[in-house]
């Protein structure tokens, strides 16, 4: 029974995709927002099970990919589509026998999708991605989108407002996350082997940083953890070398 834990946990960050993805699509983006960060919970919790339980396998790296895909890369996608079709009006384009409306650059928000699904696949083949990741995890990725939404609900701020809504910054976003997501930064992962400081400083310290941030800036404090996450990371490569 106790090999089937880990893939019950990752059905369950599937089902928390799912429901966000038709959350996301009605625009109740803190609703889709609360399911992808109980989804990206239970992809945390399946590994860590795995480990735990010694009941890895082939199927279980598969399917979280899988699941994955849903709760970190579609979400996300429809999230950006849908900022972007708020910050534009859709193109109407005259066909040979409807007139229909294409919404044009807000499809361009789906990249983040097409560039989640190649990092996934190049996860699964790669072995050397246990101790480190190569470039942003999705899960992080995921995180980063969705504050957006957040930040515009309970921010408050005009100035910020005005930003996240601002179709170029949008797209620069877009196309900077899509990279990122497949860039050969080394970023460490928050997996513990020991639990002593010196072994794990780099992840102590980006824990207690993340809580205060997120104290002092709320979901403002989300793309300011990422941003922390990666230059944390490119030091810590620098001070390794």
């Amino acid at each position: 029974m106790k090999k089937h834990i880990p893939n019950i946990l990752t059905l369950l960050n599937l089902f928390c995709g799912s429901i966000a993805v038709i959350l996301a699509v009605n625009n109740n983006f803190v609703a889709s927002a609360l399911f992808v960060f109980l989804g990206i919970f239970f992809d945390f919790f399946d590994g860590f099970a795995a480990r735990k339980l010694n009941v890895s396998s082939e199927l279980g790296l598969q399917l979280d990919s899988l699941a994955d895909m849903v709760t970190s890369g579609l979400v996300p996608g429809i999230v950006m589509f849908k900022l972007l079709e708020l910050s534009i009006s859709d193109w109407t384009v005259t066909g040979m026998a409807n007139d229909y409306s294409v919404p044009w650059l807000p499809s361009l928000g789906l990249l983040i999708t097409l560039a989640s699904a190649y990092r996934l696949a190049v996860f699964n083949l790669d072995d050397e991605q246990q101790a480190y990741f190569k470039g942003l995890p999705t899960p992080a990725n995921a995180l980063l989108i969705l504050s957006l939404p957040l930040i515009l609900e309970f921010q408050n701020n005009d100035s910020i407002n005005s930003i996240i809504l601002n179709k170029w910054f949008l797209i620069g976003l877009t196309l900077v996350s899509s990279y990122i997501l497949n860039s050969g930064i080394k970023l460490f992962a928050l997996k513990f082997k020991t639990f002593n400081f010196k072994d794990n400083s780099t992840r102590y310290i980006f824990m207690i940083l993340c809580v205060v941030l997120l104290v002092v800036l709320k979901f403002a404090a989300i793309p300011v953890i990422i941003l922390l996450y990666i230059l944390m990371s490119v030091l810590d490569n620098l001070t390794t070398k």
